[in-house]
């Protein structure tokens, strides 16, 4: 049964998602097995911020969130996220925001 904190995270999860494709951030490809067996955080050795959302990150939650099973205590993506963008071109606010509402309901 989803909680009131589950069914926000689920909620942010969609509007990640939706920023990803808003921003055409959102690849058709998977990173090689290589590049998802990264040992450093966020994948920094062998993916770009968006991809490691993409493929790390939504997956993982929303396995978690379907089987039912414990979120993370803390989070902290926002930091990342407010890095990887303050060096684009597009403007990422809109990811941004969406990691700090993860970050305060996860923590």
């Amino acid at each position: 049964m989803m909680t009131a904190r589950t069914l926000k995270v689920a909620s942010v999860l969609i509007d990640i998602e939706g920023e990803l494709r808003r921003l055409y951030l959102w690849e058709c490809e998977t990173p090689t097995p290589q590049a998802m067996a990264s040992t450093e955080p966020f994948c920094i050795d062998t993916m770009s911020f968006p991809q490691w959302v993409q493929h790390i990150f939504l997956p993982r939650m929303s396995r978690l969130l379907e089987a039912s099973e414990a979120l993370p205590k803390r989070c902290g993506i926002e930091p990342m996220a407010a890095e990887y963008f303050k060096n684009q071109t597009i403007d990422g606010e809109g990811l941004i925001r969406a990691f700090r509402t993860i970050d305060e309901i996860l923590s």
